[in-house]
């Protein structure tokens, strides 16, 4: 009774994908003997929408294209650090890629990682969507590729654009000094509200 089409449409988030969902939505069909699409995040076939996986990074990295273009830059050959390795984040990778940036860090809960060459979207989906790892396993696939403990390290990683796509107050003060002495320019927020106030009004202030 807590959900329904004009009550709330719940969503996937950390640790809840389209398995997940599709298994509250099966429920929810059951007890209510009712085929409204309630649940954000089905499969395709029961209700899913084309693109939904893809559409918040896919949507970050274009309105982040069309900022800095008004600034006169663009991704092509452009630096970038993504916090996450869940769907925001890694179809920011797939974006930033096609419009030919380098990622060279991505993190999940435990820790980051580093990849001199740029972080490997095919190895990211492997891990994330099909194996279900932890994002430390990529070392094993990408033997030039580093990874470190804790998640707040990754805003030492110097790049031009930062895009935090994990969770919320992920970015603080400490981490937005580092990004801003490393010379980063543009922070684009993936996830909900991942700026705390106060690194916000650092990057207001240095221009960010």
């Amino acid at each position: 009774r807590h959900i329904g089409p004009d009550t709330d449409v719940p969503a996937g988030d950390i640790g809840v994908g389209a398995r997940e969902i599709g298994y509250l939505y099966g429920q929810y069909k059951k007890i209510r003997n009712d085929f409204t699409s309630v649940l954000t995040g089905k499969g395709l076939t029961y209700g899913g929408s084309i693109g939904r996986k893809e559409a918040t990074g896919y949507g970050l990295v274009y309105f982040m294209d069309n900022m800095i273009g008004a600034k006169g830059k663009s991704f092509q050959g452009a630096k970038v650090v993504i916090s996450g390795s869940g769907n925001v984040a890694t179809y920011a990778l797939d974006k930033v890629n096609q419009l030919g940036g380098i990622v060279l860090a991505m993190s999940d809960s435990g820790g980051y990682i580093y990849d001199p060459d740029g972080v490997d979207l095919k190895t990211i989906q492997k891990i994330k969507e099909v194996e279900r790892k932890r994002i430390s396993a990529y070392v094993s696939y990408r033997p030039k590729a580093q990874y470190f403990e804790g998640c707040t390290g990754i805003w030492t990683v110097p790049c031009d654009i930062a895009l935090p796509c994990a969770t919320q107050n992920e970015l603080d003060l400490e981490g937005a000094q580092a990004l801003v002495k490393n010379g980063c320019y543009a922070v684009g927020e993936g996830a909900n509200m991942p700026t705390t106030m106060e690194a916000t009004n650092y990057f207001i202030e240095k221009g960010i």
